[in-house]
């Protein structure tokens, strides 16, 4: 499994529709393809976006998530069916691998574990129980690997699931259909 990913917490903040969005006026509606084609604009940081690297998403999983906006869009395409928890569990354990404080490691297991994989967890992620008591164990004394098994599975979910609907989806279809008329223009 590919390790290529830095969190885009912070850009994709920009197109999640949250409460305070909806508070201060700035919620369209559920629309997800305008909000996305409104933040692909040549206005906003997503210039450069083009056919070519469109393209190239469609090759692999991992090419898309190793481009910043592909990951972007394939989140919010995540969340508009309701399974974005498997993103953002693999964006984490990213980020966890490159923890170097013991301390901050285990501190950060035991919030990873309490949030993705224990049973019930607010953003519980589809693993089986073999894997979630395995992890339960690892993270009495965590290393960088303690996730690993679950982020395998989570990777292979969303490359044999999400991803193949991405491609086919009308949110991808529309994305490179305006990146194509931006190239003849």
């Amino acid at each position: 499994m590919p390790g290529l990913v830095t969190s885009p917490t912070k850009e994709l903040q920009h197109l999640n529709m949250d409460v305070d969005n909806k508070k201060e006026g700035k919620y369209r509606g559920g629309n997800l393809k305008y909000r996305l084609q409104c933040k692909s604009s040549p206005a906003t940081k997503t210039e450069g976006l083009c056919n070519e690297e469109m393209s190239q998403w469609a090759q692999s999983l991992e090419r898309l998530l190793s481009s910043k906006c592909g990951m972007k869009i394939f989140q919010a395409f995540l969340k508009s069916e309701f399974s974005d928890e498997n993103i953002e569990f693999w964006v984490v354990c990213e980020d966890f691998k490159k923890i170097s404080s013991s301390f901050r490691m285990s501190s950060r297991a035991k919030k990873i574990f309490k949030r993705y994989i224990q049973a019930e967890a607010p953003r519980e992620i589809n693993i089986d129980q073999k894997t979630r008591e395995m992890i339960r164990q690892n993270i009495e004394a965590p290393s960088a690997v303690c996730f690993d098994d679950a982020q395998k599975i989570v990777y292979g979910l969303m490359e044999r699931d999400s991803y193949p609907r991405f491609l086919k989806s009308d949110l991808y279809r529309t994305l490179m259909d305006s990146t194509s008329q931006s190239v003849k223009m």
